[in-house]
């Protein structure tokens, strides 16, 4: 199973993410969504989980702060702030301490993040938004089966 993540995407919907995204059975978008459009346009790939960011204005857009779904047996966690100022805050460790998911799915850095915490994946897709800063644009596939993968996948930074 295949399972396309992004975060941060400001209201861009980069017209690579269909290609990049094809074959896969479900999206996570982890917030700093920007325009219900780009929702719209990943719904017709494949079902979508969203949460909202802090430029959603969290609850104020219609999507939870949080989520959790179970897929291929696995529990996957969605929070848009898990880390700030390249640490873990106070809240995304309580988040993981009461969920103890077995990936979570962060944004709002906007740098791509692969690594495990104890159990638990940790996985920032990075920002598949407009370019900021130096940082790349990305998105994410995470792939499950008998094992689990995750893996980057660069944007271009100029859209055609």
């Amino acid at each position: 199973m295949r399972i396309g993540v992004l975060a941060d995407t400001h209201g861009l919907f980069d017209p690579a993410i269909p290609k990049y995204f094809r074959n896969v059975s479900h999206i996570i978008h982890a917030g700093d969504i920007g325009k219900r459009s780009v929702i719209e346009q990943l719904e017709a790939i494949a079902p979508v989980t969203v949460v909202s960011g802090n430029v959603d204005g969290y609850e104020q857009s219609g999507f939870p702060p949080e989520a959790v779904i179970s897929v291929a047996g696995r529990q996957i966690a969605v929070r848009h702030i898990l880390y700030e100022g390249g640490k873990l805050t106070k809240d995304g460790r309580a988040f993981l301490a009461r969920m103890r998911p077995d990936i979570c799915i962060f944004g709002h850095t906007h740098q791509p993040k692969n690594e495990w915490l104890g159990e638990t994946l940790l996985f920032n897709p990075g920002s598949a938004g407009p370019k900021r800063f130096t940082l790349p644009r990305m998105v994410g596939i995470l792939t499950m089966g008998a094992s689990l993968s995750a893996r980057h996948i660069t944007l271009k930074d100029r859209l055609p």
